[in-house]
């Protein structure tokens, strides 16, 4: 049970940091900073939390409705 409690944990630590970083990246965007450095970070970061999310829907760890509304 510990194991399956660690994925959970690493789940939503993910998503509520994706959901962070997005808010920030909107932040930014709207305050015409697209092009700084912390802008193009969360870009970055928001790549690999895809990808990580996506391999929790490939392995049915996730279902495709788990994250509807979180992307943009």
């Amino acid at each position: 049970m510990e194991r399956l409690e660690a994925f959970e944990r690493m789940l939503s630590d993910i998503q509520k940091q994706a959901e962070e970083e997005n808010r920030k990246m909107a932040e930014l965007k709207a305050a015409g900073r697209e092009k700084s450095a912390t802008y193009r970070q969360y870009f970055s970061n928001r790549m690999v939390y895809r990808m990580i999310l996506d391999r929790y829907r490939q392995y049915g760890l996730l279902d495709r409705e788990d994250e509807k509304g979180k992307r943009e």
